[in-house]
């Protein structure tokens, strides 16, 4: 009798995963991306048009500050920086603990306790504290929940995510890939997401004020209760 090897085909994700929250699922990256944006205009409203998610406003600002010999406005371009670096670090480092155990939920639940903390902090607390505590955020965020199934992607900006979904859409247009098209709807989601949580906190937070970000902290904590691991399982 010959035996023949069975391939096993990627159909892409498993039927019905779009529905659950897990690490790499879809409905934990529109949650994520919507949080990303929303924290964006609540620090862009509550603290002076700034943008404290992503670090390439504080890189430039911190080069052009530096030349033009102004140190301590450069300096304060710097915490935010070193809470992004940090952030990242944490949550490498909670990737590959030392006993094998699913860390997602206790990152979100980190994100949650920080958010809720800023809630409470008045806004005569000078900006550079709220913009690295909101630094830290994000960048475990990105750091720890950086896959959408299959792919790589950015849930606290906007521009890698948009490259990726019009990439995708042009190469399903013109090569008809099956797989390009999923790829293209999955990343104008995170977008559409992203823009979803920036305009609801443009209206949110001018009347709710610097509690409005309390919003952003019961969304995290909604997954924190839904979360499961990648097989499907509840996490315990």
């Amino acid at each position: 009798m010959n035996s023949k090897t069975v391939e096993k085909k990627d159909n892409g994700p498993r039927k019905g995963s779009n529905y659950i929250i897990t690490a790499t699922s879809l409905l934990l990256g529109l949650l994520l991306a919507m949080v990303g944006g929303f924290l964006d205009a609540y620090t862009y409203v509550t603290r002076n048009g700034v943008f404290a998610n992503a670090q390439t406003g504080n890189v430039v600002l911190l080069g052009v500050k530096m030349a033009q010999g102004q140190w301590h406005q450069a300096f304060i371009h710097i915490p935010p920086i070193l809470a992004f670096i940090i952030g990242v670090a944490l949550a490498e480092r909670m990737k590959h603990p030392k006993k094998p155990h699913n860390t997602a939920r206790f990152v979100l639940l980190i994100e949650c306790i920080i958010l809720f903390v800023i809630g409470f902090i008045p806004v005569v607390v000078p900006n550079i504290i709220i913009t690295s505590l909101i630094a830290f955020v994000a960048s475990v965020q990105v750091a720890y929940f950086d896959k959408l199934d299959k792919w790589s992607y950015n849930n606290t900006v906007a521009t890698g995510n948009l490259r990726t979904a019009s990439q995708a859409a042009y190469l399903a247009l013109f090569t008809h890939d099956k797989k390009e098209k999923v790829r293209f709807t999955r990343f104008l989601g995170i977008v559409l997401a992203f823009f979803t949580g920036a305009l609801l906190g443009a209206y949110v937070v001018p009347c709710l004020g610097i509690k409005s970000v309390w919003i952003a902290a019961m969304s995290l904590l909604g997954a924190v209760f839904l979360f499961r691991n990648e097989d499907g399982a509840w996490e315990n």
